[in-house]
């Protein structure tokens, strides 16, 4: 059963890939958003930003700007999915002997492999742009794995308004606010710089420990407790959203 599950989930993956590489203009366009918003905070107001050390502001907020980019990615997820649904890919996959949930994950990894592609460019624009980083390949990997957590948590979400939204916009719009979380939070500025009540939910959500944790690892800095805290937020979301998409998706095809 094991076996069966690999093999479809491998063979429907390369199906999703194809439509991808057919269809550059996703990668590049999840690319743009994150890159466009690097270049206006960096050059236009970064002058005016204090951050309160001596690092350059693109290596300060490109954390947040990676997680922008995954925020920006999953909204093609909701949207292939949806897609699939209304064309009926998933009851013509049921109807032949394929693993279930095969279909799912194939969705999944190739929201995993496209948003990595996009993050690789946008961290190529960053150097060009100045970014910097002493880390030893430890924390290199240490921030690629937290990165891979994240989006596959986002990625789950992504699924349950891919299966269950009556329309394209509503599909693709719930990433909306997670792309502007990561403006509440201490992406760009420090939070001691932010009012009480915005301040409180700043250091409270998810995004501001998991931008320290990327910060600091970038820095070669003592993570203390964001790296844990990061690592909590992206499982705990990824256990729940997995469970709830699951959920959804046996309810859809049964």
């Amino acid at each position: 059963m094991t076996k069966h599950f690999f093999g479809d989930t491998t063979v429907l993956l390369g199906r999703s890939l194809r439509h991808i590489t057919r269809s550059p203009d996703t990668i590049i366009t999840t690319a743009v958003m994150p890159i466009a918003m690097m270049l206006m905070f960096v050059y236009v107001f970064g002058g005016a930003i204090r951050t309160g050390s001596d690092t350059s502001y693109v290596n300060y907020m490109l954390p947040g700007i990676l997680l922008i980019t995954v925020a920006s990615g999953i909204a093609y997820t909701a949207y292939r999915l949806f897609m699939d649904m209304q064309g009926g890919i998933f009851e013509r996959f049921q109807s032949m002997p394929t693993a279930r949930s095969s279909v799912l994950w194939a969705h999944v990894l190739t929201s995993l492999v496209a948003n990595l592609v996009s993050l690789v460019v946008v961290m190529l624009v960053a150097l060009l742009m100045g970014f910097r980083s002493s880390a030893g390949v430890l924390a290199w990997l240490s921030v690629a794995g937290i990165l891979i957590l994240f989006t596959l948590a986002l990625t789950w979400i992504a699924v349950i308004p891919g299966l269950s939204a009556k329309t394209m916009e509503g599909a693709s719009a719930f990433s909306y606010p997670l792309i502007f979380l990561p403006f509440l939070s201490s992406a760009f500025v420090p939070t001691a710089t932010m009012p009480g009540p915005v301040r409180a939910f700043a250091e409270h959500q998810p995004v501001t420990s998991i931008v320290n944790a990327v910060r600091a690892l970038f820095a070669e800095q003592p993570v203390g407790t964001d790296l844990w805290i990061a690592l909590a937020w992206c499982v705990g979301i990824l256990i729940v959203a997995y469970v709830f998409a699951m959920n959804t998706y046996r309810r859809k095809i049964s």
